[in-house]
């Protein structure tokens, strides 16, 4: 009795039209999928710094700057002066010193930066004072000895490290220092304009990240994903957005992404995002993202403690979107396809059983023996409709896909792995420059023996131990024509961070974003 009702819910819900289903499986009180963001402090630039504020000074070593712009008199800075020689605060990178009951100021923090200090160097310092700064409730001027470049990458630091999420708090909620911060300068228009054209939008792009995967699954979830992104990046010049609903999938024969979302009453979704900069070439490049907005592990349930984690199984495609968003609304010279392959993982009497074979787009069959390797199979027709629809020059796809590369790298690194040389070294080197760093990872030809099936084209996981995460990419692979330059990142241990660094506060990371951005623009 129990099994009929089960599908019988299952069929009422896939005949029901999407804003019904939505409707009927967010209930009431459920917080909106476009609940506001936790409040920040506006970012500004200027001369001279404000009266009554916290005061910021970025160092390169142990000699205090000129800090044109700031009221700082000859006692003050003999104090200040007084105060490093005591502390022996050199300077270096992610150092600190706070000082307060000097002159006019509550409090002035010194951050260092490092001697010649890098874009990522400086953007980390503005990191740290946000952080350090996060219980202070007044207003913030910041200067050092930087021009009007600089200053944008200490300001776009900061953007990332006051980061929160919060807006779900009713009680002993701390309250946000809503008091703005203002770099001081002596051209802040140019610095305002560095700001605004290339890292503010990046900021963005990786807050979007964050925000959808720090979400419960209750607000974000295949539907509300895409019109989180929608809203987000509409009216953005150059923008073109595709969505494919189940029924549309099913007619195009993608079965893998559908069958993934079986066990859910929320319906899969395959959104594509093309953003296309003046000037750019004819042939995009694609970044695919795994979007499992909740993995249960389907029948092949996980254990429940961590569980609740898995709402960040979408990280892939959260950081796509945001790597899209950041090149868009930056207006990038550059032509990209951000794809999220959206799917719910669940439990039901119409999920699909280990043993069941699915078919892709492209006919290509699967033996599903695990219903917790589910990210691999939502690529997989996502990464043959995005090379047959958009004809890509390279695909990148990101995920969180495995536990075993999380045993092999911990949350130092991402795992790369790559059939194209050219492409893992960019790859890398754009790791380097955005901070989000990689590790590369073999694709040995023997891995295929081990994921060959019996009955289908290919197994979605092996049996027995063995490397896991090169199994789960040659895996995803296998959907990747040999002539197409491929890439894959397998994020699981680098999405989300039980404690805060400069540029990354406690929760989830939206990694991947910085490199993305920084890949579409080294060509």
């Amino acid at each position: 009795m129990r099994m009929k009702s089960l599908l019988l819910s299952a069929c009422l819900s896939l005949a029901l039209a999407p804003a019904a289903m939505a409707q009927s499986v967010t209930g009431s009180g459920v917080v909106p999928a476009t609940a506001a963001n936790s409040a920040e402090r506006a970012i500004g630039f200027a001369a001279n710094a404000p009266a009554g504020v916290a005061l910021v000074v970025v160092m390169t070593d142990a000699t205090l700057p000129p800090l044109d712009g700031v009221a700082l008199g000859a006692a003050e800075r003999t104090a200040v002066t007084a105060a490093i020689a005591a502390a022996s605060f050199d300077g270096k990178g992610g150092t600190t010193l706070s000082l307060r009951g000097i002159g006019t100021y509550p409090r002035i923090l010194l951050v260092g930066a490092g001697a010649t200090p890098s874009s990522l160097a400086l953007a980390e310092a503005g990191g740290k004072a946000a952080q350090e700064l996060k219980s202070e409730v007044q207003p913030v001027a910041i200067a050092g000895a930087f021009g009007d470049v600089s200053a944008a990458d200490v300001a776009y630091g900061f953007a990332l490290g006051q980061y929160r999420f919060d807006r779900y708090k009713t009680v002993d909620k701390k309250a946000p220092p809503t008091g703005a911060v203002t770099f001081v300068g002596a051209n802040p228009s140019g610095a305002e304009a560095a700001f605004t054209g290339r890292w503010k939008p990046l900021a963005e792009g990786v807050r979007l990240s964050r925000d959808l995967a720090n979400e419960p699954a209750n607000v974000i979830y295949p539907e509300s994903f895409v019109a989180r992104v929608r809203e987000t990046l509409a009216g953005t010049p150059g923008v073109s957005i595709e969505v494919l609903d189940e029924a549309a999938m099913r007619r195009l024969g993608m079965g893998t992404l559908v069958g993934v979302g079986q066990g859910s009453p929320r319906g899969s979704r395959l959104l594509l995002i093309r953003y296309r900069g003046a000037g750019s070439s004819d042939a995009p490049m694609a970044f695919v993202g795994k979007g499992i907005t909740f993995d249960s592990g389907g029948l092949s349930l996980k254990p429940g403690a961590g569980m609740g984690n898995m709402k960040g199984d979408m990280s892939g495609a959260a950081s796509v979107m945001g790597a899209v968003v950041s090149l868009a609304k930056s207006r990038a010279p550059v032509h990209v396809v951000g794809v999220a392959a959206l799917a719910e993982n669940m439990p039901d009497g119409n999920a699909q059983r280990p043993g069941d074979v699915t078919r892709t787009m492209s006919g290509k069959t699967i033996e599903m023996v695990n219903a917790d390797a589910e990210g691999r199979l939502v690529l997989a027709d996502a990464n043959e409709y995005v090379a047959k629809a958009y004809r890509p020059k390279a695909i990148v796809n990101i995920a969180t896909l495995t536990g075993a590369v999380v045993g092999a790298l911990d949350n130092s690194y991402a795992g790369l792995f790559a059939r194209d040389e050219a492409l893992a070294a960019r790859l890398i080197a754009a790791g380097t420059t955005s901070g989000e760093e990689l590790w590369r990872l073999p694709l040995h030809k023997d891995y295929a023996e081990r994921m060959k099936s019996d009955i289908a084209d290919i197994r979605n996981s092996a049996t027995g131990q063995g490397p896991g995460a090169s199994l789960g990419a040659h895996f995803i692979g296998f959907f990747v024509d040999e002539a197409t330059p491929w890439a894959h990142l397998d994020i699981a241990g680098v999405n989300r961070s039980e404690k805060a660094t400069s540029l990354v506060p406690k929760g989830m990371t939206g990694f991947g974003v910085r490199l993305l951005d920084q890949l579409a623009r080294s060509e």
